[in-house]
């Protein structure tokens, strides 16, 4: 326990800048009261204790505004950065060294009791205000980018953005690689989607060119076609 305890204090140090001290982490970060708070609901809800489990989340939800199913699963070095609004379901699964921002939903799309909620592999990152809507898995290393809806698979090392979300990178990472999510650096595929438009309009106005010099081109040629037998019908 007192081992799960020191890795969520560190895991704030690892992805906060702001953190000083372990003090200030101990009594300043909500998003940490929670994971504590669902650890023990967690403990009372493995045990049958249901009413305890939910009464013990539902303090969390009130002190902290983030709100955690004690039915979830959570791994190690869980990080919830600022915290608010986040709403996590009962059969959620989240791996280690998970990274999650304000306003983060794992939501169900099934009233049924069944496995509703989506699977976070081991050093996800989800954005501010996004959305894992179902029974999916996001995968290793994945990044989610803020206010993205996302409703199916995502590839180990993929980058999801839009609505709905739309993988738009790829790339190779290595297991230990420190879990970022750098929003400035995340491409837009409107953007691109328009550049390419534009590189369209320019090709067809450069072959409108093309075709209108030549054009004009053959108007003339023709006119001195026609001038050069006009002149010859003259001398004859």
């Amino acid at each position: 326990m007192f081992k799960t305890i020191r890795q969520d204090i560190y895991s704030v140090f690892d992805r906060d800048p702001a953190a000083r001290s372990v003090l200030e982490i101990i009594f300043c970060y909500p998003g940490l009261h929670a994971v504590w708070f669902y650890r023990i609901a967690h403990w009372f809800w493995v045990h049958n204790c249901y009413f305890i489990g939910r009464f013990i989340s539902h303090l969390g939800r009130f002190f902290t505004g983030i709100e955690i199913h004690p039915g979830a699963r959570i791994g190690n070095k869980f990080f919830i950065d600022h915290g608010m609004g986040v709403v996590i379901g009962e059969t959620a699964e989240i791996g280690d060294n998970v990274t999650l921002y304000h306003g983060v939903t794992l939501g169900g799309v099934t009233w049924d009791k069944v496995k509703r909620h989506p699977t976070l592999d081991d050093n996800v990152v989800i954005g501010s205000g996004a959305k894992i809507l179902g029974p999916f898995t996001v995968g290793k290393g994945a990044k989610v980018g803020s206010n993205s809806v996302v409703v199916k698979e995502v590839p180990p090392n993929a980058t999801v953005v839009g609505i709905p979300g739309r993988v738009v990178m790829e790339e190779k990472k290595a297991d230990d690689a420190r879990p970022d999510l750098e929003h400035g650096k995340l491409p837009a595929p409107e953007a691109k989607a328009i550049a390419c438009l534009f590189e369209q309009i320019r090709a067809l106005e450069k072959k409108v060119q093309e075709l209108t010099a030549r054009l004009e081109e053959s108007d003339r040629a023709a006119a001195e076609q026609t001038a050069k037998s006009s002149q010859g019908r003259k001398r004859a």
